[in-house]
């Protein structure tokens, strides 16, 4: 019993959210450089480093240097069994990340020192609080030049409404950073980089008024970090372990992902402030991580992450007691027993058959096309259901066709596993079967990702054509008969993979005249899956 608590106890499990080019992925390499779990780091656009990201596994993420898909890292640091979920910065891809904090404990937020805090950071943001889980910020690209750091400070305080408590400060920035100053332990801590940070650095610590640290940082810097520190101890926010765990105080961080510099102070940090796996909510309420009866629920579908099998792999995160391989479960969306056949903790694109896992893991199980996001799994006699994960209401839509008709399987086959992915949705009008679909996406990229991943994973060659529709609600009032609702002339009626109802408007006046013509008539921005 106390192997069981102690294992859920040392789990760690957050995301990594941020603006596209923030230095997220970056970021989650050094993790595992510190963890041990690579030997080189890479980096996304790295030309020195010609090594991709680990956590980059899909082609064309290599080729435009972007993460379009969440990726699940699992690493032991320091007695702790550490879980990453890399998220796609870019806002067309923000669907999967919102999905993923579903599955996070915590968050860290990485912020461009140059830039503060950008649109697409705001979005996630929003996410997280929804959730009211811890979120810690590291300002990141110090080796640049950077914006004044009480800047910073403020912007993240004004834009996103939440107290910053900064845990160390830095010094200098661009070709003059020189390290950083630790707030609690009172010291600097200088750094050398080598090997274009894909190795640890050297690092040295000095008292803040030490002659050493003034002749290595000269007069102007040794003077400003003086000055900074009386002014933060006499004006910033005293650290609330309370408001943090709420997600009502960020501490902050200063560093450099790219050099290194600032990253092993941070993991140590978020790694003493942050606790062991929350609990969950569920139809019969809360579920405790140290419940002994095993509880998942499912976050995330990746179809053909190995190209050789073709295989579907569902990624679930274990909310309650410990997962054995080969164990009996029970799907509850499909009322069955079964057995999660070859369990395997995740490394990208690399695995390794498990055994075991606890609470907080998170792993990736085969998927025979039985499972779909947001479904739970316990063991057999206990029926419950964890809180359905929100769909987004797309905002683009196309009609897309296979143009070699006798490709008509290949395409239905590509379409549909890319959708229980969650990468797209797709609708059919009433009365007309697959061969023309319509597609709706969060942002555009993902047509070119859809119309990529179709001619690469399955050989389907593809027509789209883009529809001036931008509105999409899902009926949500039951006994409403689609066909006899009083439209517009630029509405379509349409349904969803399950059938669900949906009307489809080009303008947003449209949908509150639909509302005003049938009395009664419910519609939802969001689905449930």
């Amino acid at each position: 019993m106390a192997d069981f608590k102690e294992e859920i106890n040392k789990r760690r499990t957050f995301a990594i959210i941020s603006h596209p080019d923030a230095g997220k992925t970056t970021l989650t390499e050094k993790f595992l450089l510190y963890g041990g779990a690579i030997n080189l780091a890479g980096s996304v656009k790295g030309k020195k480093t010609a090594k991709h990201a680990v956590s980059d596994w899909m082609e064309i993420e290599k080729q435009r240097g972007i993460s379009v898909t969440s990726s699940v890292l699992q690493f032991e640091y320091d007695g702790y069994c550490i879980n990453i979920l890399d998220t796609p910065g870019h806002q067309d891809f923000s669907e999967d990340t919102y999905r993923t904090l579903m599955a996070a404990d915590s968050a860290v937020m990485v912020i461009d020192a140059s830039k503060g805090v950008e649109a697409q950071t705001k979005k996630l943001f929003k996410v997280c609080l929804l959730r009211d889980i811890p979120i810690f910020t590291f300002i990141n690209k110090m080796d640049r030049d950077a914006n004044d750091p009480f800047e910073l400070m403020d912007e993240i305080e004004s834009v996103l409404g939440i107290t910053t408590c900064p845990m160390n400060w830095p010094i200098g920035s661009g070709k003059e950073f020189r390290g950083v100053y630790d707030r609690r332990a009172k010291h600097v801590t200088t750094f050398t980089a080598f090997a274009n940070g894909q190795k640890e650095v050297d690092s040295e610590n000095l008292a803040v008024d030490s002659p050493e640290l003034l002749s290595m940082v000269g007069d102007e810097l040794f003077q400003t970090l003086q000055d900074d520190i009386e002014l933060l101890d006499g004006a910033s926010a005293e650290f609330d372990i309370e408001k943090v765990s709420h997600g009502k105080q960020t501490p902050v961080f200063f560093g450099s992902a790219l050099t290194n510099f600032g990253i092993e102070i941070f993991l140590n940090y978020f790694l003493e402030m942050t606790s062991h796996p929350l609990p969950r909510k569920s139809d019969i309420g809360e579920i405790s991580p140290f419940d002994k009866n095993f509880s998942a629920f499912i976050f995330k579908i990746q179809a053909n992450m190995n190209k050789a099998h073709r295989d579907r792999i569902a990624f679930m995160r274990i909310c309650s007691g410990k997962f054995e391989a080969g164990m009996d479960v029970y799907h509850v969306q499909g009322k069955k027993k079964l057995k999660l056949s070859q369990p395997q903790q995740l490394m990208a694109q690399e695995r390794k058959i498990l055994d075991e896992a606890y609470a907080g893991d998170i792993i990736g199980v085969f998927d025979p096309g039985i499972f779909s996001i947001g479904d739970t799994i316990s063991i057999p006699g206990k029926d419950f259901a964890y809180e359905g994960i929100p769909t987004f209401a797309p905002e683009h839509f196309a009609k897309v066709r296979q143009v070699d008709t006798m490709k008509r399987k290949q395409f239905i086959k590509g379409v549909t596993q890319i959708a229980q992915e969650g990468a797209i949705q797709i609708f059919q009008e009433y009365n007309t079967g697959m061969e023309e679909i319509i597609v709706g996406v969060v942002g555009v990229l993902q047509f070119d990702v859809l119309k990529f991943r179709l001619e690469n994973e399955y050989g389907v060659e593809i027509r789209m054509d883009a529809m001036p529709h931008e509105y999409i609600r899902w009926v949500t009032s039951p006994d409403t008969d689609v066909a006899r609702i009083n439209g517009t002339s630029d509405m379509k009626r349409i349904k969803d993979l399950k059938g669900n109802p949906l009307l489809l408007f080009i303008h947003e006046w449209a949908v509150n005249t639909v509302l005003d013509k049938n009395k009664g008539l419910e519609l939802s921005e969001f689905g449930r899956w």
